[in-house]
């Protein structure tokens, strides 16, 4: 077992001496600190903080840690006190081996800002090892005319101490025939030689028996034991001769085992036993006997195990060739393991961090360290990522890299980045090592909502009920998180009369636009607002969009008749002269429709007439005409029931009551409806003779004022036709009843109608018939005025 751990600690001394070497890129040396092995954990180094020359709390903030070359943690870092402190008990032993001063190598990293110090532990060595012999048993074959003061070497003990713990001395028992020498070698080993003072004589004594005690320096010294066993031989006058006295031999470090790594060679003048001879190791340490072995016989050394040039890189090994008569010689074997490109590079992360803001300029991702166990070109690197990312290598200190961002990151670009990181050597086959790293990019509210349309068209038919959805406005924003969660709201309106809080309302949450009340087409046809989308970021960001929402008509509103008034006063009558062709035109009903649209569109239809077939409606402009000729037989008054109808779904109508009376000519009175003379004519009979007297002399009267006039009109034209005459001129009358599409009748048939309120009264107008072919007299011409005639019942006539 202490053989074993001597060969571990020659191993990692082998280690330690090809590890970090060089000169600082982007550290600081900084120094050296030292602790006693097997010092307890937990037990205090140094106060970081006061020799690096930082305040308290300053390592925490700066993010302090300590990282070793051997990627184990040998010592813990108190951020809050800056204690440096033991993490385990230290072994120098296994640590460094035999090796003098035991160095540990470690670096300090601080981030924010970034900084690095190289710094060395030295672990001294106290004296927990005694010295060990190989062999227990010592066996010396001396023939017995040695002459005084031959001297034998002897194989050394070992002690994995070092410095003043190691071996200093070799004793024997006290006896009359030897002592102890002591030898050193260039490497600074001390050997033991055993001196004879006295010859021996093997007829006396045959074999002889001694304690061979090795000594260290430690504080109280360590001992070890080991028997020399001392075989007294006849004379053999001739030793053993190696064909060379060093032997340089070569071998990969893959070289399987059982391999021939090199094959000595010795011969002895003498005959018999005394030239037989056999070869073994001499003072070889427990490394070499458990990777070589030696054939006694032929001198042959056979590999026992794999070499590994990162543990060993040569081996030197002593060989004795000892005849049958108990002389020897020795030699020496060098075994020189060529490295071969058996091991890949490794990468040792130190820092990382896998977020990085968006918005950040140069940012450390992470500290890494890449080293080859390999040599020459076998163990030199190249390192480096994937091309077009916006990342980039630099180098620190020696085979120390940070990878850093080039600038700012857009996270709505590219939110997650796959770094490979890819280290190779330059042996042959060449090998790579590749890690992966993601890195995460945190978002930065640097991008303001945006709607999907700039403006919004939404349509909500008239009448609707409260509380209704009418649509929805929707944006985006490319940002995440509560940078991406967005609040709608209404802005307030352009026009300050639109009562817009009562009109619309909209979910903060989704942007579902809602009517608060019913709307009126005819009252509000289109109205205009802005929305408002803010995200939920710091500082918040908002954007805007316009939404014009039109109103629909609905079919609401039923037609109203303009014309005639049915406003429950005295009916109005169309008088129509009995000479009338067919498609005389009596009257108009205009009626007009609040909606818009096919809603307004409005047909016209006679439901019901006292005498079906002689008046007719024309659907679409409401004209009321004669159907056909009239004659003696018809009815002097009627009765029409005329129904204005919409176009919309469903439909909606209104109804018109025209009264018309049949008269035979323009210059008939109008008369009373009938209904009303007849009983008039009952309850007063002299009224009835009354009325027919005057309506005789009128009629007289008013032919011999027509004669009176035609002659001298036609005494005043030029005309040669009688039919060319002229009235007099006079304005027309402004309260004319619009029964044409043109708000006015044709001239055809203008004339003034004056319907008296009082049944019971017999004062009347005659009617005015107006020929518009007749040429009005120009302005300078003054017709003569009639004068006003009064008759004997009282009657005004013009």
């Amino acid at each position: 077992m202490e053989a074993d751990g001597w060969r571990c600690s020659r191993q990692r001394q082998v280690l330690f001496l090809f590890m970090f070497w060089g000169v600082s890129l982007a550290g600081t040396e900084f120094g050296w600190y030292s602790v006693m092995e097997e010092t307890e954990r937990g037990s205090f180094v140094v106060n970081l903080a006061k020799d690096l020359g930082l305040g308290d709390g300053e390592l925490v903030a700066r993010g302090a840690r300590v990282l070793f070359d051997d990627n184990k943690q040998h010592l813990l870092l108190d951020s809050q006190t800056g204690d440096l402190l033991t993490n385990e008990k230290l072994d120098r032993e296994k640590l460094c081996g035999p090796t003098e001063p035991c160095m540990l190598y470690f670096q300090i990293l601080m981030d924010n800002p970034f900084q690095m110090y190289r710094a060395e532990l030295r672990v001294r060595d106290m004296n927990d090892h005694s010295p060990v012999f190989q062999d227990k048993e010592m066996v010396l074959k001396i023939l017995e005319n040695t002459a005084e003061g031959t001297a034998f070497q002897l194989e050394r003990a070992q002690d994995s101490d070092g410095g003043l713990n190691g071996i200093q001395n070799y004793t024997i028992n006290p006896n009359s025939f030897f002592h102890i020498k002591i030898t050193g070698n260039d490497e600074g080993m001390i050997y033991p030689e055993l001196v004879l003072d006295k010859v021996l004589d093997r007829e006396e004594q045959q074999e002889l028996s001694l304690t061979l005690t090795a000594l260290d320096g430690g504080s109280p010294p360590r001992s070890g034991i080991a028997t020399i066993r001392i075989m007294i031989l006849d004379i053999n006058d001739n030793a053993p001769q190696f064909s060379q006295a060093t032997y340089v031999t070569q071998a990969l470090e893959n070289s399987p085992v059982g391999s021939l790594i090199a094959k000595v060679s010795a011969r002895d003048e003498d005959f018999g036993v005394n030239a037989d001879i056999s070869y073994s190791f001499f003072d070889a340490s427990a490394d070499i006997r458990a990777t070589f072995q030696i054939n006694p016989f032929s001198g042959e050394i056979i590999l026992r195990v794999l070499l590994d040039y990162e543990l060993v890189k040569s081996y030197k090994i002593n060989i004795q060739a000892t005849d049958g008569g108990g002389l020897s010689a020795r030699c020496k074997v060098l075994v020189e393991v060529l490295d071969t490109n058996d091991n890949p590079p490794e990468l040792i992360m130190s820092s990382l961090s896998n977020s990085v803001a968006e918005n950040s300029p140069e940012t450390t991702v992470a500290v890494f360290r890449i080293k080859d166990r390999d040599s020459g070109e076998n163990g030199k690197m190249v390192c480096y990522i994937q091309d077009n990312l916006p990342f980039l290598l630099r180098p620190s200190m020696e085979n120390f890299y940070i990878l850093m961002t080039e600038g700012a990151l857009d996270r709505e670009s590219q939110a997650e980045y796959n770094i490979t990181i890819t280290v190779t050597d330059l042996g042959t086959p060449r090998l790579k090592t590749q890690h992966n790293i993601t890195v995460l990019v945190s978002d930065v509210n640097d991008n303001a909502p945006a709607f999907t349309q700039t403006s919004y068209t939404l349509w909500v038919r008239e009448n609707n009920s409260p509380a209704l959805h009418i649509g929805s406005v929707s944006a985006t924003d490319t940002d995440a998180g509560a940078n991406a969660q967005l609040t709608y709201s209404l802005l307030p309106p352009q026009d300050p009369h639109l009562p817009l809080a009562s009109l619309v309302s909209i979910n903060a949450d989704n942007g579902h636009l809602f009517a608060l009340r019913s709307l009126d087409y005819e009252a509000l046809q289109a109205f205009e607002f802005g929305v408002g989308a803010t995200d939920r970021g710091s500082p918040a960001l908002s954007s805007q969009a316009r939404v014009r929402v039109l109103v629909l008509d609905a079919n609401d509103n039923s037609p109203f008749v303009l014309y005639p008034l049915q406003n429950g006063s005295a009916p109005c009558t169309e008088l129509v002269p009995r000479a009338a062709e067919a498609g005389y035109l009596v009257t108009k009903v205009v009626a007009v429709d609040g909606d818009s649209g096919q809603n307004a569109w409005l047909s016209y239809q006679l439901l019901k007439a006292t005498e079906p077939g002689l008046f007719g409606v024309w659907p679409h402009n409401g004209e009321v005409r004669t159907a056909r000729l009239l004659s003696e037989r018809d009815a002097p008054k009627h009765r029409l029931l005329v129904q204005v109808r919409d176009n919309g779904e469903p439909p909606r109508s209104a109804s018109v009551t025209l009264h018309v009376l049949l008269v035979d000519g323009f210059s008939q009175p109008y008369l009373p409806l009938p209904e009303a003379a007849a009983e008039q004519a009952r309850a007063d009979p002299l009224t009835v003779y009354l009325v027919v007297a005057l309506a005789s002399v009128s009629s007289l009267f008013l032919l011999s004022v027509l004669l009176f006039v035609a002659v001298r009109l036609c005494r005043r034209s030029r005309a040669a036709s009688l039919g060319r005459c002229s009235v007099p001129e006079r304005p027309f009358p402004g309260h004319l009843v619009d029964v044409s599409g043109t708000g006015t009748l044709s001239q055809s048939y203008q004339y003034e109608v004056c319907l008296m309120g009082d049944p019971g009264t017999s004062d009347f107008k005659f009617l005015k018939p107006i020929l518009p072919n007749i040429q009005a007299e120009g302005p300078g011409s003054n017709s003569e005025e009639n004068p006003a005639f009064r008759n004997s019942f009282g009657l005004n006539l013009q």
